[in-house]
């Protein structure tokens, strides 16, 4: 049995999955992009540092280092960087909104010993060009999933699940059959940073009622299609469906077991900064930068990215302290709580939590009180409202506004 596998069952933490963001710029500005990426930091790390980076994480024991940006590609050393995690054992992935994976760029990922491609595809092509803001976005995305199979690199696929997408979740499964994908991850469009200027596009948390069986149904066509299709770790939890939806065989018993930032989880940012989880909020999170100290040094010593380690439910607050699973949840998912009630530890976002609501026949309502900053993932904050099951709504906004309101005008028309 190998030392990464007993340190595993021992208990002992080492980030066995790392997403780091090779650059921040970026040739999208995607309007529900939670790192706000367009231009690169002023100060990202030079090819140089990166690869020391990748010898330290293979010291530490890294698995799988999945490149971000932004987009990845567009860092000058981005292949060297593949190619050095590669060489290090560690299985180098990428995520990328597809608009510059041409053939050739495939074709040297692959020979560089890229392993896997996740293309962002957010709804079909009328709702994925509004969302990510450039005409013809869903065709760049299609071709990438193309280049990328037949360059040899295994392809899968991602989804941020939102108001304006979630009615295309069947037929978008289709189109990424017919592509060739071999997995697929669902999650929920956090308000985090651009989303966070953009709260109409947030689902709330009673339509989870709706989503999850959905997400269920089509796990189970996935299956029969050889597809994994698996729930991001903001969605869920613990309805009837679990076990389906975080099990990777069709029997299986998973189930969420808690936030794993600092865990087995470590995002690093493009200048360096390291935190628990890629999608943690900057200013609450990073425990320190490359450039001062080690990267062994940052995970064993400091508080940032240990607090997930010590996590019990006397962390917890709200309808979160009392719930049935509190102690194997903790929480759920603390970049997506924090982003909505200013810190982790209380997570509307739940199942379980909605359903019970509904048998007592009321539900929560998220109102946004606090707008975001403007920064790399950075949120606002929502106070939750309780209200009858069947209280009225306001009319929804036609699907152009959803991604052109500035956060002021939101608030006029949700509080």
């Amino acid at each position: 049995m190998s030392r990464r596998r007993l340190d595993v069952l021992s208990g002992d933490f080492f980030p066995a999955y790392v997403v780091w963001e090779l650059t921040l710029r970026c040739d999208h500005a995607c309007a529900h992009c939670g790192s706000r990426a367009s231009k690169a930091r002023p100060d990202e790390l030079s090819t140089e540092e990166a690869l020391r980076v990748v010898s330290e994480l293979a010291a530490l024991g890294a698995r799988e280092v999945v490149l971000i940006g932004g987009e990845a590609y567009l860092h000058s050393g981005f292949l060297q960087v593949v190619q050095a995690l590669a060489e290090a054992g560690i299985h180098p992935t990428l995520t990328t909104g597809g608009r510059g994976v041409t053939a050739e760029l495939a074709r040297a990922m692959h020979q560089a010993g890229l392993l896997q491609v996740s293309v962002s595809v957010d709804g079909l092509q009328a709702t994925h060009d509004r969302m990510r803001r450039l005409t013809g976005s869903f065709r760049y995305a299609t071709a990438a999933l193309e280049h990328c199979r037949e360059a040899g690199i295994r392809i899968t696929a991602n989804t941020n699940v939102n108001r304006l997408n979630q009615a295309d979740l069947e037929p978008l499964f289709e189109h990424l059959q017919a592509c060739g994908i071999t997995a697929w991850q669902v999650q929920l469009t956090a308000p985090l940073g651009r989303a966070a200027d953009r709260t109409e596009l947030i689902l709330q948390p009673w339509e989870l009622l709706d989503l999850m069986p959905r997400v269920a149904a089509l796990k189970r066509r996935a299956y029969a299609q050889g597809i994994l299709l698996l729930p991001g770790n903001n969605l869920g939890y613990f309805g009837e469906e679990e076990a389906l939806l975080r099990s990777t065989l069709p029997n299986g018993r998973d189930h969420f077991s808690g936030c794993q930032a600092g865990r087995y989880v470590l995002g690093v940012e493009s200048n360096g900064a390291v935190k628990g989880c890629p999608s943690l909020q900057t200013a609450a999170y990073v425990g320190g930068n490359l450039r001062q100290r080690s990267l062994r040094a940052l995970w064993e010593s400091t508080p940032e990215l240990a607090s997930m380690r010590s996590r019990t439910v006397e962390a917890l607050w709200g309808f979160c302290r009392s719930c049935d699973f509190a102690a194997t949840c903790l929480g759920g998912c603390s970049f997506t709580a924090h982003a909505l009630l200013g810190r982790p530890g209380n997570n509307p976002y739940c199942h379980y939590r909605a359903r019970v609501h509904a048998r007592q026949g009321v539900r929560e309502r998220l109102v946004p009180v606090v707008p975001a900053s403007g920064q790399p993932f950075d949120n606002g904050r929502f106070e939750i409202v309780v209200e009858p099951a069947d209280a009225p709504l306001p009319a929804p906004l036609p699907a152009e506004q959803l991604v052109q309101l500035s956060w002021g005008k939101q608030r006029s028309q949700l509080v």
